[in-house]
């Protein structure tokens, strides 16, 4: 018989392990992934639904671009996926009944949640209605962004301070884990086309315990310095003749008897122009040094042993070394254009779990050390609460199967098939096979619009004091 063929172009995991480089537009296996989701699809409007969509640009390459929701998503649906999808983060939109906009900014499995309030906010297409210029709809969301944090920690905070140091240090490890990580070692210069600027504002008064960020998002353009305006539209001109496409704006000489009369500038055709001798003044700020590009011969240990070698006595007789002089160092003008969105955000609460859980920091509800332990014997209580009604549930549900069992006369299982069944009804029961699923389904479950008051979630409790969901479960077995 023949030898079966095994596919190994377009399987994954058969060629392309882990460890290698992505496909160009696709996040790495080990990149974070997000998903950015506006709770309550019909009421949030849509300005908070185009606002979604632009931070959905924002998180490319590693997000869910083409999500829908549906008004009667909840967000436990969301939940449930994360975990198949191997989605790391959850970026939830939502409105409350007064009108304010919320972001929360959740990290699955357990948390924790931030939650902020939207101030301000600015979507793309504004920005780019104020540009002269705008940028946008390139290359540039093929690739995750650069992080910029400005300001977040604040010299001298401690537990003590209003905004304590360890939720300035939580917000920071937050927002860096939103993406991926960065080797200035190995990342080519080129793959960085963008940058987040997360930038907080100070605080006007010492006892001001707000916690507030600007949200910037821009494309990041460079371009040949001390090189004049007229040589770099020939050079663009060149590429575009080369190019299949030749697409683009080509210099007109259609006017002028020679070449020269195009690159030499100034009064009365005083030779070269550049940007030192334009007459305008230079900006060197946002001037960088880099290496330049350029295809390198691969030397193998022997040769390399032996450059070293020579490298070395040349140094000792005091000449330089060939190596030294084949890097080329360019000089490249940096400059940000703005992509949008922008946003102002206010930092209201953070939660110890995943959209739920004990308040770990609150802006204006502030409790003395007393009404701290308080609530945390009240936690604990209610966590020894939950754990009893599960075990009474799964001795419930096993009684009633010993008694199917019993009437049917069926003959008894081996334990392995038995445990088996046993894990298949819980999935029925519980719809998902994680003890982290369970313990959202009680009742200190999260609140999935986050609004205040949930009418269904108040049912279940109900329905969980009375123990209602086991005479309803009898009537469908019957």
């Amino acid at each position: 018989m023949a030898k079966r063929r095994a596919k190994k172009r377009t399987h994954v995991g058969a060629n392309n392990p882990k460890h290698n480089a992505p496909l160009v537009g696709r996040a790495a296996a080990t990149d974070p992934k997000s998903m950015v989701i506006r709770i309550g699809a019909g009421e949030v409007g849509s300005s908070i639904s185009q606002l979604a969509k632009d931070v959905r640009q924002v998180m490319e390459p590693g997000t869910a671009t083409r999500l829908k929701e549906r008004r009667a998503n909840r967000l436990r649906d969301y939940v449930t996926m994360t975990g198949t999808l191997g989605v790391t983060h959850l970026l939830l939109f939502s409105r409350s009944d007064s009108g304010n906009t919320n972001l929360r900014i959740a990290t699955t499995p357990r948390g924790p949640t931030l939650h902020f309030r939207v101030e301000k906010y600015s979507l793309c297409k504004d920005v780019r209605k104020a540009q002269r210029h705008p940028k946008g709809g390139g290359k540039e969301y093929i690739t995750p962004p650069l992080l910029i944090m400005n300001n977040i920690s604040t010299p001298g905070a401690d537990a003590n301070s209003k905004v304590p140091k360890h939720l300035e240090s939580l917000t920071t490890t937050v927002f860096q884990s939103l993406f991926p990580r960065i080797n200035p070692q190995t990342t080519p210069l080129r793959s960085i086309r963008r940058v987040l600027l997360l930038n907080r504002e100070p605080a006007t008064d010492k006892d001001d315990g707000s916690f507030v960020l600007n949200f910037r998002h821009y494309a990041i353009s460079t371009q040949a310095a001390g090189v004049s305006k007229q040589l770099r539209r020939l050079d663009a001109a060149e590429k575009i003749f080369s190019a299949k496409n030749r697409k683009g704006g080509v210099p007109n000489l259609g006017k002028l008897e020679d070449i020269a009369d195009y690159m030499i500038g100034g009064e009365n055709g005083e030779g070269y122009m550049t940007d030192a001798t334009s007459g305008s003044e230079m900006d060197t700020d946002a001037e960088v040094e880099v290496l330049e590009d350029m295809p390198r011969r691969v030397l193998s240990t022997k040769a390399r042993a032996a450059a070293a070698a020579a490298a070395a006595k040349l140094e000792s007789n005091g000449e330089k070394t060939a190596e030294g002089e084949e890097e080329k160092v360019e000089r490249r003008r940096v400059r940000l254009v703005e992509l949008g969105p922008r946003m102002k955000l206010r930092m209201t609460k953070v939660e110890e779990g995943l959209c739920a859980g004990k308040t770990m920091w609150h802006e204006h509800i502030h409790k003395s050390k007393q009404e701290i332990q308080d609530l945390e014997q009240r936690w604990e209580q209610r966590q020894r609460e939950k754990e009893a009604r599960r075990k009474e549930q799964k001795a419930n549900v096993e009684k009633k199967k010993k008694k199917e069992r019993a009437a049917s006369g069926a003959k008894p299982k081996q334990n392995g098939a038995e445990e088996e069944e046993e894990d298949d009804d819980d999935d029925e029961i519980n719809g998902n096979n994680s003890d982290l699923f369970d313990e959202m389904m009680e009742e200190d479950g999260f609140d999935s619009e986050g609004l205040a008051g949930d009418a269904e979630e108040a049912v279940n409790e109900m329905m969980d004091e009375d123990d209602e969901w086991e005479d309803e479960r009898e009537e469908i077995a019957g």
